[in-house]
């Protein structure tokens, strides 16, 4: 199996260079490869000849898209489609990633792959469009729905993530002032790029959600980081309105991972688990 990697520098896509064979991957990085520039795509890709195209671009700042919605379009969704359009008249399977953005929050009880979408935000509209996209298009896809995403590469265009974001503040002696009315599913790239290598040699294609078990809030995201590596910052927990994002995000995002576990995907490690071994991987833990 080829596989062509795109955004392989990034936070997930690190990951899957470690955790795919190396001998079946390209790895494309951006600028040179731009899934916004569908020919020269197409051009960089048919040299590859891959049997899997892997996604991992995105415009990802949440709060940017709101004022950049023209951007968060182009990028996440009609980029998107052109990438599904290649793809197709190749016969190259399609993984690419979306988001739990895509739901309001209002359901209180773990999303399954069933469950209709109801974005709230610029960010969340335009990557639902594009698993529009990928699933009009495609017979040959994965669309996997993640969440709370964190890795040692740190997320690409922001060079951090979560945890170290938290840990760096702490060392700076500044007070954390943290959302605890969003719960999530902190979820390991590490872990989640075992499970796609998994996932990508089942022909069973379609919509899937995957990230790591359990739930919390991220002001008890936070709470558990530092416990975990000793550590009694000020850390303030503070509600969605307070806090004062542009963008709204939706109260309860937690997403329960009923398609993989149906065909014998092997089942992820609880957050809190995940989040003890990226730590020690990181050295803020001996």
């Amino acid at each position: 199996m080829k596989i062509a990697l795109i955004g392989a520098d990034g936070q997930l896509g690190s990951d899957l260079m470690k955790a795919l064979p190396k001998n079946t991957i390209t790895p494309l990085y951006y600028p040179e490869f731009d899934i916004t520039q569908p020919e020269k795509a197409q051009e960089a890709l048919t040299k590859i000849q891959p049997d899997v195209v892997i996604n991992t671009a995105a415009y990802h700042r949440v709060d940017e898209c709101e004022d950049n919605p023209q951007q968060a379009f182009q990028v996440n969704t009609i980029a998107i489609r052109d990438l599904a359009l290649i793809c197709r008249d190749f016969d190259w399977t399609l993984v690419h990633f979306s988001t739990d953005y895509v739901f309001d929050g209002k359901k209180q009880a773990p999303y399954t792959e069933e469950d209709s979408p109801h974005p709230l935000s610029v960010y969340a509209v335009s990557k639902l469009a594009g698993e529009y996209f990928v699933e009009s298009i495609l017979e040959k896809y994965y669309l996997i729905r993640t969440c709370g995403l964190y890795g040692v590469a740190g997320c690409w265009g922001k060079g951090t993530n979560f945890v170290d974001i938290m840990i760096s503040l702490e060392r700076k002696g500044q007070p954390l002032k943290v959302v605890n009315d969003q719960w999530v599913t902190p979820t390991s790239t590490e872990e989640l790029a075992v499970r796609i290598g998994e996932l990508i040699q089942i022909p069973r294609y379609g919509l899937y959600h995957l990230t790591n078990e359990g739930q919390c809030t991220w002001f008890e995201f936070a709470q558990t980081i530092f416990r975990l590596i000793g550590k009694v910052p000020q850390l303030i927990p503070v509600d969605s309105k307070t806090y004062g994002a542009k963008a709204v995000r939706p109260a309860y995002s937690v997403l329960e991972n009923a398609r993989a576990k149906k065909i014998g995907i092997a089942d992820f490690s609880s957050w809190e688990t995940a989040l003890e071994f990226y730590l020690r991987r990181k050295g803020y833990l001996d």
